[in-house]
């Protein structure tokens, strides 16, 4: 493929079986229903949906487009979307208002509901998950091959925006990658891309309608646990890497919500065996998160106490405890090193992987990451996840795109709806609730920090 690219074949690809790319091989292809759940509206989602109705794969194909109300500016959108794309079998859908679970599920139900008769396969997408031209076919190829599998997942790869609140996010989302390492079975479950069985659905199969209907907050977190429980197999290939890029204004703020909503997914619950699974997360997170950060609080008063010793002139005999301590930290900076490289190494290869899968999109480079923020906000992100599942514990309830749920024995049992809780902005790609562009809103002290960082490299903006 690499050979053929420098030649300028920027299609080339790889197939085991040049057969399955005849015509009737294609129309024999399982049928797929696609449900986005939209909510707001921002220009940069135009193109990422314009990827998905412009698949390359060959089977019967649907998208199901669900918003809340016709108020909401993706309505719109959508329908001028679709107008462009007459020969496509699409169409919106209005769930209205959630009461039992949240919106995102709520509209995932009503999409799986309206799907058609035939479908065999049900693919989530969030509404800002750009695809590759072959990534449906290439996660219903794996479906096919393996009827073992309960749900196939993806990876997000962020792309940083230039501050500390977006590197916050890539540096959390990394583990997800970890079905990079295992083979491609995985426990970790991103909600932005997950592949089902239709008939799962229908037949309520493990109670995975009801588990996200009646309660249901995180459609992630619920799987995953259903999954878990009763042995069934989730899987990532390694092709279902996606361009996440986050917003240009992420301010800390916004990050300090998204995190609140991580650790909040851990208070809901459906089972038992689900309740136990978020408390092992919980305390296991919680004290691998504060065990990352001590090493460098202690490292730093080693640091500060052999910087007095040597401008106040003490004698060698009274530093030898100090110099130990300088032992120790050159131990940390070299495991630091080693962890940074490790990244790297695998946004490197997502990159590259990224920019072959889409050879027709504008490349992403790997230069634009800025590896001194990566690591601040390795210990940033790390500092405030236990601070933040506390607050969420104690809380048992959260306000996210302007809705308030509220949490009791694990469920949601009441949904606040009100003006003053409608943000301007929301979730990580600064899409636009109200249809007019928002003021940044106001910074913490921290994020401002995060400006000044920045522009010791500024990285270039990604037209994805």
């Amino acid at each position: 493929m690499k050979d053929s690219m420098r030649c300028g074949n920027s299609f080339a690809f790889l197939t085991k079986d040049i057969n399955d790319l005849e015509h009737s091989n294609q129309v024999n292809l399982p049928p797929v229903s696609v449900v986005m759940p939209l909510k707001g509206f921002g220009e940069h989602n135009l193109h990422n949906w314009r990827s998905q109705i412009t698949s390359l794969y060959g089977g019967p194909l649907e998208f199901l487009f669900v918003v809340e109300s016709t108020a909401d500016p993706a309505y719109h959108a959508v329908k001028r979307l679709l107008a462009d794309f007459k020969d496509v079998d699409a169409k919106v859908i209005v769930a209205g208002l959630s009461t039992t679970c949240s919106q995102k599920i709520h509209n995932q139900l009503v999409g799986v509901e309206k799907m058609h008769k035939d479908t065999k396969y049900v693919l989530f997408l969030d509404d800002d998950v750009r695809l590759h031209p072959g990534s449906i076919g290439a996660l219903t190829t794996e479906m096919e091959k393996n009827s073992a599998i309960f749900i196939q997942t993806g990876y997000p790869l962020d792309l940083p925006s230039g501050t500390l609140g977006s590197y916050c996010i890539y540096e959390y989302h990394m583990p997800c990658s970890m079905g990079f390492a295992t083979g491609g079975k995985t426990f970790f479950l991103w909600g932005g891309c997950m592949m089902m069985h239709a008939d799962d659905f229908r037949t309520n199969r493990h109670g995975v309608v009801s588990a996200l209907r009646d309660g249901g907050y995180s459609d992630d977190m619920t799987l995953a646990a259903i999954a878990e429980e009763h042995k069934r197999l989730i899987t990532s290939p390694p092709v279902a890497v996606f361009p996440h890029p986050l917003a240009s204004d992420l301010t800390f703020p916004r990050y300090w919500n998204y995190l609140r909503k991580q650790t909040f997914v851990l208070e809901s619950y459906t089972t038992k065996v689900n309740w136990i699974m978020n408390r092992a997360l919980f305390t296991t997170h919680c004290y691998l998160s504060w065990g990352f950060v001590t090493p460098y609080f202690m490292a730093g008063i080693h640091v500060a106490a052999a910087l007095r010793y040597y401008f106040k002139g003490y004698s060698p005999d009274d530093t030898v405890l100090t110099c130990n301590g300088l032992l120790l930290a050159g131990c940390l900076a070299i495991c630091t090193l080693i962890e940074l490289l490790s990244m790297w190494n695998l946004t490197r290869i997502e990159v590259h992987l990224c920019n072959m899968l889409s050879p027709e999109a504008p490349q992403l480079s790997l230069a634009s990451y800025n590896w001194c923020l990566v690591f601040i906000a390795m210990l940033v992100d790390n500092f405030l996840y236990p601070l933040s599942a506390m607050r969420s514990h104690f809380s048992q309830s959260i306000n996210w795109s302007g809705i308030r749920y509220h949490l009791k024995d694990g469920k949601i049992y009441k949904i606040d709806r009100h003006k003053h809780l409608v943000p301007k902005i929301t979730d990580l790609a600064g899409k636009d609730l109200l249809g007019k562009n928002g003021s940044t809103p106001k910074v913490a002290i921290i994020s401002s920090l995060s400006r000044t960082l920045a522009q010791w490299r500024q990285p270039k903006k990604y037209e994805v």
